[in-house]
């Protein structure tokens, strides 16, 4: 099956090797040692948060064994380098005060760098849901593609595809906390429902202060998108008054009345009115036996 980096690029995936490395890295292509202080961000990478325990725990394996695979730069104005793949390995080697690092230098445009960074990220499946989303947009205006489209390239279904673009319509508070990892993103599905922003806000705040599960958020939630219908004034049904106790014992004499004739063969027509002022019992006897 071919690889996310060949359906966007039409190239073939090697029998056996790593996706990401086909992407950025051949056997024939020369590693170079680059001053660190030349070398910049990659300007299209779709990860705005990274875990500092990693990026240490990366130094120390990079510290004890080396460089395994050598970044990917590409040469800017200035006398610049631009990563291409590989910012996680970038800043192990800054944390450990290296002066230089491995890299192989590559001449690939805009289009083709910004796509590299997004789909080596998506692959990763290390991404927050928001980071995910904002890769899949960005990925849609590079190559103007459908969503279906993306979807194929990708690997993935469009629903998929779809859900995360939702996430990107929900309030940009919303949206941090989802970056933070404060709010997990079946959290925020739930909010999606809820039209208006400052109630969705309320909610998560609510959500995140009480540690509420995605259940009792969507009760919440439930209660403001369908709220109890209230019966009008006006339409209200005017309430019995109480019976007394005198009354219903002269109600049921003459209900077991009524019950023993009805059994000694005559069929008796009974009508009942209950209204305001008094309980009203209409009895019809038939001068002759049915």
């Amino acid at each position: 099956m071919k690889s996310p980096f060949s359906r966007f690029f039409g190239g073939s995936e090697k029998q056996g090797q790593d996706p990401v490395v086909e992407a950025t890295q051949t056997n024939n292509e020369e590693v170079v040692h680059v001053a660190i202080e030349k070398i910049v961000p990659n300007r299209f990478q779709p990860r705005t948060v990274f875990d500092d325990a990693k990026i240490e725990e990366l130094a120390r394996t990079i510290h004890t064994h080396g460089v395994i695979q050598p970044i990917v730069i590409r040469k800017m104005e200035d006398n610049k380098y631009e990563i291409i793949a590989g910012e996680r390995r970038f800043r192990a080697m800054s944390k450990l005060k290296w002066t230089e690092v491995p890299a192989i230098v590559r001449n690939l445009s805009d289009k083709e760098t910004a796509s590299i960074a997004l789909i080596e990220n998506l692959q990763r499946e290390e991404l927050t849901a928001i980071e995910e989303a904002v890769a899949y947009q960005k990925l849609l205006k590079l190559h103007e593609l459908t969503q279906e489209a993306l979807a194929q390239r990708l690997g993935k279904g469009q629903s998929t595809v779809a859900n995360k673009l939702r996430l990107l319509k929900l309030p940009k508070e919303i949206q941090q906390a989802i970056m933070d990892k404060r709010l997990s993103e079946r959290h925020a599905r739930s909010l999606m429902q809820v039209k208006d922003e400052e109630v969705q806000i309320k909610l998560m705040n609510e959500s995140i202060e009480q540690q509420w599960n995605v259940k009792q958020l969507e009760e919440k939630v439930n209660e403001i998108v369908n709220p109890p219908v209230k019966e009008e004034k006006n339409a209200s049904k005017p309430k019995r008054k109480a019976i007394s106790k005198d009354v219903r014992i002269a109600l049921n004499t003459i209900k077991q009345s009524l019950s023993m004739v009805t059994k000694s063969g005559i069929n008796l027509k009974t009508e009942e009115e209950d209204t305001e002022d008094f309980y009203q019992i209409t009895v019809r006897i038939p001068k002759k036996k049915s």
